[in-house]
């Protein structure tokens, strides 16, 4: 069947004033906002109770608190408030949850648009950016900030970059372009090429690594080579080696999920400062020649302790409320940076943490976690859980303006990752079709005589 054309991803104004950014020690952050979650009955959930499909689908928040979120007016069941959670659901229900949204911070590093024109805009990312909306981030992506503050809509998407991945990325700016250059990487005429910077001496002659990739966990965001993994194809060439770092030129045959990681990872020579690939969770070896020693449960409970015990769970673009919700999703089908699915958890909001919020108007319904400490059964509707005037439904900046009761990120104090923790050096520097060609200069960590 013919291949669906994605629509390009328009934000308005309306969706701008929800917030605003404001910069402070090398990161860009986002004032927390009111925020309207909504979903569409899902088919498993026909006839069963609100509180049923709580209790047993999104256990990541005890009942006090949808009890709770009920009193205050912020969950809407066919944009009626819910005064009962023994409420049964019917076919196209609709439910809206409003919460009180915080997103992490970002490098403040400025997106520098390398060119543009009536068809295209191409821009050098920062790392820490995530393309579109997803997961926990809205304001803080590369389509938001572009529309925003470049004044840059209805953009198309031709590839993708790990949010931990700087360098160049293309738009379409019209469904034209976009179907053009999409047929162009249907017959493998694009040609991309990376450069990073990698632990030890990388052999001086090229290397082509053609292991399989199998993804681990969608939710964490990990990967691993395994015989029952996806075929894939990179090549490799050392392009200067200072005495205990190596600067490699990438160039992938195939767009897995965090393939270049990956490989370089089974290499033995893992990105320097990788998040994910280059953790003792990996075992001595840190996961080369694919020996790691633990299953994937065990494995993914070393990596998220890892970074647990260094406070850095937010380099990974997760929080705690998003190991807690349910279940692992499907794969979304998106090969550059997609790791996690909106279908994961539509109650809780955990999602893919780089590209599943294509469309404004079509969000999941999610809830804030919850602390153990706060006796949600007894707090006072009227004076403790108002929406700070947002009981329209409309969403806005007061939420800046005062602590929300039923929120945990109000109440949870976390140390901000430093601008270094959020640059990986791994860097996309070339993006070369048939009838284009752009690229990006070459970054600091990149040159020869760099040290750390």
């Amino acid at each position: 069947p013919p291949r669906k054309l994605n629509a390009g991803v328009s934000f308005g104004a309306e969706h701008f004033a929800e917030t605003s950014y404001y910069f402070e020690g090398g990161l860009r952050k986002v004032r927390p906002y009111y925020f309207d979650f909504r979903t569409y009955c899902k088919g498993r959930w026909v006839g069963r109770s609100l509180l049923h499909v709580f209790g047993t689908e999104f256990r990541a928040q005890p009942l006090a608190y949808y009890r709770a979120a009920a009193r205050a007016g912020r969950l809407r069941l066919n944009e009626e408030p819910v005064r009962d959670l023994d409420i049964v659901l019917k076919n196209n229900d609709f439910l809206r949850n409003t919460v009180h949204r915080h997103e992490p911070p970002v490098t403040a590093q400025p997106i520098r648009i390398l060119a543009e024109d009536e068809e295209v805009v191409v821009v050098d990312k920062p790392s820490s950016l995530p393309v579109h909306p997803c997961g926990r981030f809205r304001h803080n992506t590369v389509i938001f900030i572009l529309g925003k503050e470049h004044g840059l809509r209805e953009l198309h998407t031709l590839h993708r970059l790990d949010r931990m991945t700087s360098g160049v990325l293309m738009f379409a700016k019209t469904a034209a372009v976009s179907k053009r250059i999409d047929e162009q990487v249907r017959q493998r005429q694009l040609e991309k090429e990376y450069v990073c910077r990698v632990v030890g001496e990388f052999p001086e002659h090229e290397v082509v690594c053609e292991e399989p990739i199998l993804v681990v966990s969608y939710k964490v965001g990990v990967c691993r080579v395994d015989p029952k993994g996806k075929p894939c194809q990179t090549l490799f060439q050392r392009l200067s080696y200072n005495g205990s770092s190596s600067v490699v030129r990438c160039l992938p045959r195939t767009g897995r999920t965090h393939q270049i990681r990956v490989h370089l990872q089974f290499l033995g020579h893992p990105i320097v400062n990788d998040p994910i690939y280059n953790m003792e969770a990996w075992g001595p070896d840190r996961g080369k020649g694919g020996k790691i020693g633990k299953t994937d449960e065990e494995l993914l409970k070393a990596l998220v302790e890892e970074h647990r015990s260094k406070q850095s769970l937010e380099v990974l673009g997760i929080g705690e409320e998003d190991l807690n919700s349910s279940g692992e999703s499907k794969d979304c089908g998106n090969s550059g940076d997609c790791t996690k699915s909106a279908e994961a958890d539509p109650i809780n909001g955990s999602s893919c943490p780089a590209e599943d919020e294509k469309d404004p108007k079509r969000n999941d319904v999610a809830a804030s976690p919850l602390n153990s400490d706060i006796n949600l059964e007894t707090l006072d509707r009227d004076k403790e859980l108002s929406l700070c005037g947002n009981q329209d439904g409309q969403t806005g900046e007061k939420g800046w303006e005062e602590k929300d009761p039923l929120c945990v990120e109000c109440r949870t104090s976390r140390r901000d990752p430093s601008p270094k923790e959020l640059v990986m050096f791994l860097h996309a520097l070339r993006y070369k079709g048939a009838d284009f060609e752009y690229c990006s200069s070459m970054p600091e960590w990149a040159m020869e005589d760099w040290e750390e």
